[in-house]
């Protein structure tokens, strides 16, 4: 009998494996998919790291989470500066000065602070994402950043969303355009999948292993489950289901330079995906090959069986995961974390940061 049997071989799981064992613990982690490193998981191909489940940038503020995860891996300094493309037109993103001389001709902070308290639509109680946009940046820009965009990724009307998924977007007003806004950012330099590959080191592996296909042997298996999966199918839906947004990646290959930019944001709604990737633009060693990879991200109908990717934390959702909360502290046996089992939105660092502090709390983990 294993002390954890860990269900999922994302950042979460990966951590909690690596640190139990340093404990002494014995572990097995297992994984639905043929790899191991969650949606994270990156591969070669064409001598290139492609980010197989879309663009993962490092990014913190915490120099704790930072040396940690150095331990793993050596990161480049890649700064994730996007593009937006509107209707063929490209546009400096996210929002700064460079953006509102593209829109209007403003050439100081002053101007453009002038020109944003003009456009504004004042709310004093945004009760959602569209009112609270619009009282910081007003309807031109919403219109042509944020609206479509928004309607495709969570295909909802961005009045049925909650406004803090916008609030992790920055509005400047000078000529930054590095999207985020903390101490520390890069990529892996050998790729995500070499960190798990560290993290994992040791440690018992069942890949295309779902756990709910054989639910009972794998609670046997363990003396206590650390789960990371859905919490809402951990506990067959008793209070019904969550939602969340899939994705479809469709990868492309072709010679020579697609988009000179990692990322571009198609932000027009009739335009079906929401963004392409160009993997070789994430290490400055690769640009210059003579091949490229580059994938389309399409938003796509959630059901059951879909891969989810993010949390929808509306109202409802919120509600919904509230019981489950209660049933999941209830339930001494089984820890739940990531972004799935404890329905967030975390970044890399915030998940990270969730194992290690959980780890420190039933005494694995000293150093936090």
């Amino acid at each position: 009998m294993y002390d954890y049997v860990i269900v999922g071989s994302g950042l979460f799981g990966s951590i909690f494996a690596h640190e139990s064992r340093k404990k002494g613990k014995s572990v097995i982690v297992l994984d639905k998919r043929s790899h191991i490193g969650g949606n994270c998981y990156t591969k070669k191909e064409s001598d290139i790291d492609v980010h197989v489940y879309g663009p993962h940038i490092f990014h913190t503020s915490d120099e704790r989470i930072w040396k940690y995860i150095n331990q793993f891996t050596t990161f480049n300094n890649f700064v994730n500066r996007p593009k937006v493309n509107y209707k063929g037109k490209i546009f400096s993103f996210p929002i700064n000065l460079m953006t509102l001389t593209q829109l209007w001709g403003v050439a100081s902070p002053d101007e453009a602070r002038k020109k944003l308290q003009e456009v504004r639509i004042p709310c004093e109680n945004p009760r959602n994402l569209e009112e609270w946009i619009l009282s910081q940046v007003g309807k031109e820009i919403y219109d042509l950043f944020i609206y479509g965009y928004t309607k495709k990724q969570w295909m909802r009307d961005p009045k049925d969303l909650p406004a803090t998924i916008i609030k992790r977007l920055p509005i400047r007003l000078n000529f930054d355009d590095n999207y985020f806004n903390d101490r520390f950012q890069g990529i892996p330099v050998s790729g995500y999948t070499e960190i798990f590959t560290h993290l994992l080191h040791g440690c018992d592996l069942a890949l295309n292993e779902d756990f709910f296909e054989n639910r009972d042997k794998w609670e046997k298996l363990g003396k206590q489950i650390v789960f990371t999966g859905k919490i809402d199918e951990y506990f067959n839906y008793v209070h019904g289901e969550l939602d969340y947004r899939t994705l479809r990646f469709e990868h492309n290959t072709s010679v020579g330079d697609f988009q000179g930019n990692a990322v571009v944001n198609f932000t027009d709604e009739f335009v079906s995906y929401t963004r392409i990737t160009e993997h070789k633009h994430f290490q400055p060693q690769d640009i210059e090959k003579t091949s490229t990879i580059w994938t389309k991200e399409y938003p796509e109908v959630w059901t059951r069986n879909s891969d989810p990717y993010y949390p929808i934390d509306d109202e409802k959702n919120h509600s919904t995961y509230k019981r489950y909360k209660i049933m999941a502290d209830q339930t001494t046996n089984v820890i739940f974390g990531g972004r799935l089992a404890e329905y967030k939105y975390y970044d890399m660092h915030q998940i990270i940061g969730s194992a290690l502090h959980k780890l420190k709390k039933i005494n694995l983990f000293d150093n936090f």
